[in-house]
C-alpha cells in the first residue's frame, strides 16, 4: 500500500534534481505523462553567470510495487563553457566545447570562455521498487536504480557524453497533515577523455504539509558531494506548492536557492502531470 501524497512529492523531487524514487500513486496499474519548464542561474565558482533552461517530458508506469520512469529533457544553456548542466564546474579539455565555438560547431581561439547552446539533454531511466509499505499508508521505504544516458551533445557542453549509474533509498512518514521524507543515494559518474568525474553520494530531507484536499506545500534540502576536482559540492533548499485539479491532473511549482558553488544561485520551475 502506498501513500499518494508522498509519491506526488517524490515525483516533483525527481524533476528538480533530487534523487529518484518509486512514484506509485494508486493500488492499480497507472500510466502518467508530465511536462515542465525549469530555469536556473548561477556562477558556479566562475566569473560568468550561467543561465540554464530545461523542458523535461516524463513518462511513468506504475504497477504493484514497481515504477518505471523515463525523463527526456530539452536544454538551453548560456554562460561559462566549463559549466555542465547537472554537474557544475569542470575542467573541460574538449577543443570544440561551448565557449570555443558557436555551440561547438565553429572552433575559435581558446580565450573565448562563454557561449550558448541548446539541444537534447541526458535521457534518464529509473526503476523503483517498494521495499516496505505500511497498511495504513503512513510509512514506506523504496529502492530505486537510475541510469542517465549520455545523450546530450558533449561538443555543445550540454553534457559529458557519458552514462551515469545510481542507486537511492528513500523513505517517508505521515503524521496528520504532515509528511516527513528523506533519502540517500550514490552515483557512478562516467568520465571521458576531456572531463574527469568522481563518484559521489547525495542526500535529501524535507517535509510536506497538506493544506486541504487539493493543495499542499513543502520544502526540502538537497546535498551532493563534490564530483569534479575543479568543482564544488551541491547544497540547495527548495520550496514547492502542489495543486490537484482532479484525480488525473496535478500541477507543481517550485523555487530553489543554492548555497554552494556546485548549485545555481537560484532557480524556479513548474510541471503539469496527467495520470490515467
Amino acid at each position: 500500500m502506498r501513500n499518494p501524497q508522498h509519491w506526488l512529492i517524490v515525483g516533483g523531487l525527481l524533476l528538480v534534481g533530487a534523487p529518484a524514487a518509486h512514484a506509485a500513486t494508486s493500488d492499480g496499474d497507472q500510466f502518467s505523462v508530465s511536462a515542465g519548464a525549469d530555469y536556473s542561474s548561477g556562477k558556479y565558482g566562475t566569473d560568468t553567470t550561467t543561465d540554464i533552461w530545461s523542458v523535461p517530458v516524463t513518462a511513468a508506469y506504475q504497477t504493484d510495487r514497481w515504477t518505471f520512469k523515463v525523463i527526456v529533457p530539452y536544454i538551453n544553456i548560456s554562460g561559462a563553457g566549463n559549466v555542465i548542466p547537472g554537474v557544475g564546474k569542470v575542467k573541460n579539455g574538449n577543443p570544440k566545447s561551448r565557449g570555443h565555438g558557436n555551440g561547438g560547431n565553429v572552433p575559435v581561439p581558446s580565450s573565448v570562455s562563454s557561449g550558448s547552446a541548446s539541444g537534447l539533454g541526458d535521457v534518464t531511466a529509473s526503476v523503483g521498487y517498494e521495499l516496505f509499505g505500511s497498511a495504513d499508508r503512513t510509512f514506506g521505504l523504496d529502492l530505486t536504480g537510475k541510469v542517465k544516458f549520455g545523450t546530450a551533445d558533449a561538443d555543445k557542453g550540454l553534457g559529458t557524453g557519458q552514462n551515469d549509474y545510481g542507486i537511492a533509498l528513500d523513505t517517508y512518514r505521515v503524521a496528520g497533515a504532515w509528511t516527513a521524507f528523506g533519502g540517500v543515494g550514490w552515483m557512478k559518474y562516467g568520465s571521458s577523455q576531456y572531463i574527469q568525474l568522481k563518484n559521489g553520494f547525495n542526500a535529501n530531507v524535507g517535509a510536506d504539509y497538506k493544506l486541504n484536499p487539493v493543495n499542499s506545500i513543502g520544502a526540502y534540502y538537497y546535498y551532493r558531494e563534490r564530483i569534479a576536482d575543479t568543482g564544488a559540492s551541491q547544497s540547495e533548499l527548495t520550496g514547492y506548492w502542489n495543486h490537484k485539479f482532479n484525480d488525473s491532473l496535478r500541477v507543481q511549482a517550485y523555487a530553489l536557492a543554492g548555497f554552494a558553488d556546485g548549485s545555481p544561485d537560484y532557480g524556479v520551475g513548474a510541471s503539469l502531470k496527467y495520470s490515467y
